[in-house]
């Protein structure tokens, strides 16, 4: 009876020690920035890590170690995974939370596929106002937040201060000297050209329709163009308008510019010195910030990054896009709420080593920290946080309107259409999508 006894009572223990383990609450996290597990797998050092993929996979192991009754579980998609996230939704099986961009969140909160989160920050302490104004504009909706902001990402200039200088483009405080109307763009990419027989910039002209598409937008915004009249109709078949697309046709018609590459290829034509100043996004900054200190590069400490320049005055500004996390509309225990909500947390608090992508931080005090003032090029970047602006929040199938208006602003510039036509054809397709959602 005493071996009955206690082999009663080591599977009374047994049933409650896997009670326990069983009793973790599960978060599953579903996220793009690409798989890194054969080198990031495993730790959770977040200083060492590096690059988008690094960092995140880093930050989700650190949070997991830090919070061991939490079972966390990734699934990373392609980019930008939201096919796939859609036919979740559709079968009712939503991650609980899930990176998007957002220029989409309007396409899943008009339809209540997403839900505010503004609850859940303040049981979590979160307080809204830590995050920067561009921030908090990329994901309140109605007054209300639909996700955890991130970063605010932009497009730049990517230099090369060495061609430059031959150039007779840079100051006398070793700055480059950058244009701010359209025929000073004009006239010193033509000086650029003269002096290094090479073209001024290098830019993503084959394969891709985003790059064009936000170089119009942040013109359109400095002139203070009103692209929409409302969130259903675009006007593009403007003076505003024809003036980008007539500034960008002249730098391709006089070859200022790198022709049929792709993404890749303009990555790897300006690490090679094969053109000024390429057009791409901040989070190349890591990249060419690491050839700068190569001794073999092209770039050997001939490297700056700067927003895109002011070239019309009538409004400060920038396009900027931003990540963030937000919570597909599906039933939450209250112990998968407290999850989520120390997540969002965990992840505010660690905006900085996010920030170390190149992506630009979303809490306003990571801004003025010394070590990320001391990160390459970031104090150039600083008032992107302030003028950054998107197209209008309510404004849904942005990445779709980036397709249409990049597809005919390149017909129009590489002269396969006029460009009146291009810009018609852009508005009435814009338009007509619009009309059908």
């Amino acid at each position: 009876m005493k071996h009955s006894r206690v082999f009663v009572c080591m599977t009374l223990a047994s049933l409650l020690n896997a009670s326990s383990a069983f009793a973790a609450t599960q978060l599953h996290l579903q996220r793009f920035f690409g798989a890194c597990d054969a080198e990031y797998g495993k730790s959770t050092d977040v200083s060492a890590a590096e690059g988008e993929c690094g960092i995140m996979t880093t930050l989700i192991n650190k949070f997991s170690a830090e919070h061991p009754d939490i079972e966390v579980k990734v699934s990373t998609v392609e980019w930008p995974g939201y096919d796939q996230l859609t036919a979740q939704m559709a079968s009712r099986t939503p991650p609980d939370l899930v990176t998007m961009h957002n220029s989409v969140i309007a396409d899943y909160q008009s339809r209540d596929l997403i839900l505010p989160i503004d609850d859940i920050l303040a049981t979590a302490k979160v307080d809204k106002s830590v995050f920067t104004p561009t921030a908090q504009n990329g994901v309140v909706r109605n007054e209300k937040m639909y996700g955890l902001p991130i970063d605010t990402w932009t497009m730049l200039y990517h230099i090369n201060t060495k061609l430059m200088k031959q150039a007779g483009l840079m100051d006398a405080s070793g700055k480059p000297v950058l244009p701010t109307t359209p025929d000073e763009l004009l006239k010193q990419a033509r000086q650029f050209k003269k002096a290094t027989g090479k073209p001024y910039f290098v830019q993503i002209l084959s394969n891709e329709t985003a790059a064009y598409a936000r170089l119009f937008y942040t013109y359109m915004f400095q002139q203070g163009a009103e692209i929409f009249k409302d969130p259903t109709h675009i006007q593009l078949s403007t003076p505003e308008a024809k003036n980008i697309v007539s500034l960008f046709k002249q730098i391709y018609d006089e070859g200022l510019t790198t022709k049929n590459m792709d993404y890749p290829a303009t990555v790897s034509a300006f690490s090679n010195g094969e053109g000024g100043i390429l057009l791409n996004g901040n989070w190349l900054l890591g990249t060419y910030d690491a050839e700068s200190h190569k001794a073999t590069s092209a770039l050997y400490e001939s490297y700056a990054a700067v927003p895109y320049p002011q070239l019309y005055k009538a409004k400060a500004a920038t396009y900027v896009d931003g990540h963030s996390w937000v919570m597909p509309n599906k039933e939450h225990s209250q112990d998968e709420l407290a999850a989520i909500g120390a997540f969002y947390k965990f992840m505010a608090d660690n905006d900085f080593q996010w920030s170390r992508t190149g992506h630009l931080p979303s809490v306003k005090a990571v801004l003025e920290k010394p070590e990320f003032q001391a990160l390459p090029q970031r104090t150039n970047l600083m008032d992107v946080t302030k003028i950054g602006t998107g197209l209008p929040s309510k404004v849904e199938r942005q990445f779709a309107i980036q397709d249409i208006i990049g597809e005919e602003l390149a017909a129009a510039i590489t002269g396969a259409k006029d460009i009146d036509s291009a810009l018609a054809d852009a508005e009435s397709r814009v338009n007509e999508m619009l009309a059908n959602l």
